[in-house]
């Protein structure tokens, strides 16, 4: 019996339709998963769901039945019981979830006092015991913690507690794992399966990761332009998805297999919510559109065991061919290293008293070394937390390092004052995790552009002269010319990035260090922002710093791979060696800890816990407290350098 019914729910904002006749069941110890492109409507159908919207939108028409009550014919202050008592819900961004003037514990406290009738003592040790049932350590001195003393992960996990407090029975988990490392994200998604079974609580999660949908669910719904294009049993959707943006989901997903050739694409984006449609929404994308397509809206078919698709197709959709690889089109007759870097250290002075002296330091990075080649690109790979992103900044002086050597083209960084390290910075640029962040939102991105042009020594560029130079730069990287004179906020993500890439690309770099540039998109905008990436490397051969941990993205863009644990590399080599054979325990645990499209779960045990602080790290081996073949030898000593193969460098004692 289903728990939730939602029959053509529609959803209007003014002139726009974000949800436009949306249907689906969900029964209880079910997890329901809506998979689709950022602007297709998924969290304003949760938001709809529990009476969340915008002042601005509204429920035109549509029912939404839980367990049997009429939700949206409920008054107020019966609506507020059904929230976090009957249906829980995991926002998508923890941090600006969680009120942080509170502290952990009062927030839990509150749910537990409006849904359960606990007070004093009771509801501590209850909100105690739910911090210890996510998996959160150390859980009566978090009570007393604010969000911002905690992880991503940890705080995603309060975030699941807050959820939990009123012991829901249907629990809406939009995007919790978008922006987690994969050892967090195998942990929170354990933890919420373990739930649903454990308490038969029905998930409703939304996500635009194919391999968390493999992962978790048991019936999927591809949304596309506020409507469901396809609903499917798991099994039948990875053996033959129907639809023909489902097929190209999978098709955009990068793999070794497509190293040095072109990911499968999307064109276009989803259309705006004001756009009327008179046939089939995915129309003006698809390529095996006809002419009935465009005049009518197509209908469902039922296809076999429960699969069903909203498409004038007969039967499931053709294959994509995606890009065949075509070997590795990187620069190898150079043999001097582009950048190298030596005993790199970065520490953080910790300072308390009135005078404020050093009692000890944050060892953000703490003793690493790399080289990278020309025209070559190499993985940064690691937790957060890890120091990956305090690394490549310090290689570019942007933190200036507190030990160590770093060598662009043979010349040492570290030496040269600001001014000396002006003309420098034409060779080395760096794209930002935040596109949105990292633009001047008051400049058009025209005058963004020229602005780095101008800084670093390109001259005065007149008002006639912006649109010569801009122009082919922003067509370079797959965007119109005339698009210089918007603004930041008139972009998508996925544009955002690629003008973050053109200003990095306006100064003609040898060296780009980029910091998660695909973490939070989706999988299709991530294509073509790989697709680039790897053009402009060959076209202008580019070297790449990436900052990730994506494993897919590094398995398809990487040649070397550095893995990086509490601010030091434990192992390093080609993408070829690291990748099929990893030698670490913690590279083990990160490869295994990775959602697979075909549901196959790794023998490798998952990472328990969380990395330790860098302020206090352990003696030894930094890894030893997760470790699984640890002995008092790892306690002891750190582990030197142990080469196998032609390049594989693994720092453990364990390793052969």
């Amino acid at each position: 019996m289903s728990i939730l019914e939602v029959r053509d729910l529609a959803i209007h904002i003014r002139a726009a339709r974000p949800v436009d006749g949306v249907s689906f069941d969900i029964a209880a110890g079910e997890c329901f998963t809506l998979l689709g492109e950022s602007g297709c409507g998924k969290s304003m159908t949760a938001l709809g769901l529990m009476r969340l919207l915008p002042a601005a939108a509204q429920v035109v028409s549509g029912s939404v039945s839980f367990e049997g009550t009429d939700l949206l014919a409920l008054p107020e202050s019966h609506m507020r019981d059904i929230r976090g008592g009957g249906i829980g819900m995991i926002f998508q961004e923890p941090a600006t979830s969680l009120n942080p003037v509170l502290t952990v514990g009062r927030q839990i406290v509150e749910a537990l006092q409006l849904h359960a009738g606990l007070r004093g003592a009771a509801a501590r040790a209850r909100a105690a015991e739910l911090l210890d049932l996510v998996g959160i350590p150390d859980p009566l001195r978090r009570l007393d913690e604010f969000p911002f003393q905690l992880s991503g992960g940890l705080r995603q996990r309060v975030m699941i507690a807050c959820a939990l407090a009123g012991s829901p029975r249907l629990l809406i988990a939009d995007e919790p794992t978008t922006a987690l490392d994969v050892t967090i994200q195998a942990q929170v998604l354990d933890l919420l399966d373990e739930l649903r079974h454990k308490q038969d609580m029905a998930l409703l999660l939304i996500t635009h990761d194919l391999g968390v949908v493999a992962r978790m669910a048991d019936r999927i719904g591809v949304m596309y332009a506020g409507q469901l294009v396809e609903e499917a049993p798991r099994a039948a959707f990875f053996a033959q998805a129907a639809h023909p943006y489902s097929v190209r989901l999978f098709a955009a997903l990068p793999d070794a297999e497509r190293r040095g050739g072109r990911l499968a694409t999307i064109p276009g984006s989803v259309p705006a919510a004001e756009v009327r449609h008179a046939g089939c929404r995915f129309a003006d994308r698809c390529s095996e559109v006809m002419a009935e397509c465009r005049s009518a809206p197509p209908p469902w078919r039922e296809i076999a065991g429960g699969q069903r698709v909203r498409c004038f197709l007969p039967g499931a959709a053709p294959a994509v061919a995606a890009g065949v690889g075509a070997g590795d089109t990187a620069a190898h007759a150079e043999t001097r290293p582009l950048l190298s870097v030596r005993d790199l250290q970065v520490h953080f002075p910790i300072r308390r008293g009135l005078l404020q002296r050093a009692v000890g330091a944050v060892r953000a990075v703490d003793g690493m070394s790399l080289q990278l080649m020309p025209g070559r690109t190499l993985a940064l790979v690691g937790e957060s937390g890890c120091g990956k992103t305090t690394a490549g900044k310090a290689m570019l002086q942007l933190i200036r390092p507190t030990a160590g050597s770093v060598q662009l083209d043979g010349v040492e960084l570290t030496t040269r004052s600001t001014h000396e390290l002006r003309p420098l910075r034409a060779k080395m640029q760096m794209v930002f995790q935040d596109p949105f962040a990292s633009l001047n939102p008051r400049l058009r991105i025209g005058d963004i552009i020229v602005e780095g042009m101008q800084a670093l020594g390109g001259g005065k560029v007149g008002a006639g002269g912006t649109a010569a130079k801009v122009g082919p730069l922003l067509e370079q990287v797959g965007l119109r010319a005339e698009m210089a004179s918007r603004y930041p906020h008139e972009f998508s993500g996925g544009q955002r990035q690629r003008i973050a890439i053109a200003r990095a690309l306006a100064v003609h770099p040898q060296l780009l260090i980029c910091d998660e540039p695909t973490s939070a998109l989706d999988v299709s905008v991530q294509a073509q922002i790989l697709n680039l990436l790897s053009d402009l490397q060959r076209d202008l051969k580019l070297a790449y710093l990436f900052i990730t941990h994506n494993i897919a993205v590094v398995d398809y863009l990487a040649h070397e791979v550095a893995v990086m644990y509490l601010g030091r590399v434990v192992e390093y080599g080609s993408a070829d060696e690291v990748l099929p054979s990893p030698r670490h325990p913690y590279t083990k645990a990160l490869l295994a800890a990775v959602p697979r499209i075909d549901g196959a779960q790794s023998e490798v045990p998952k990472l328990a816990g969380d990395m330790p602080s860098p302020a206090n790290p352990p003696s030894g081996c930094h890894f030893h407290p997760r470790c699984p073949l640890a002995d008092d030898a790892c306690r002891q000593s750190y582990p030197a350098e142990t080469r196998f193969g032609a390049t594989q460098l693994v720092r453990c004692f364990k390793a052969g």
